[in-house]
């Protein structure tokens, strides 16, 4: 089992910069992967980034490339998201993610809400 706790959301305006971190506990040694997915009123949960946890590979939605960055601190068991240059589009419910052996592990999500 793993559990995850996000925090850092919150509101800003566009063009600002939020940080979101996630601690991850329990048999976080089995993790293989781990990802920030985002959830916006009425719409699917989608991807935001993920990192591989033996290569440190990442991958990001086109729609934050450039903007995003996800990172892994293994010695304090967080996954982080650096989230820069805010848009409006952006406002959702972000949900950090662990791939453990063909099972996924959820937080309970931390609101982001950019304002024009």
């Amino acid at each position: 089992q793993v559990q995850l706790v996000e925090s850092g959301g919150g509101l800003v305006q566009a063009g600002g910069s939020l940080r979101l971190s996630c601690a991850a506990s329990g048999s976080t040694f089995s993790i293989t992967s781990m990802g920030w997915y985002r959830q916006a009123p009425g719409k699917p949960r989608d991807l935001v980034a993920t990192i591989t946890e033996s290569t440190g590979n990442t991958e990001y939605a086109d729609s934050v490339k450039g903007r995003f960055t996800i990172s892994r601190d293994n010695a304090k068991n967080t996954l982080n998201l650096q989230m820069t240059f805010l848009k409006p589009e952006d406002t959702a419910v972000y949900y950090c993610n662990a791939y453990v052996k063909y099972r996924d592990f959820w937080g309970k999500g931390t609101l982001v809400t950019v304002s024009s």
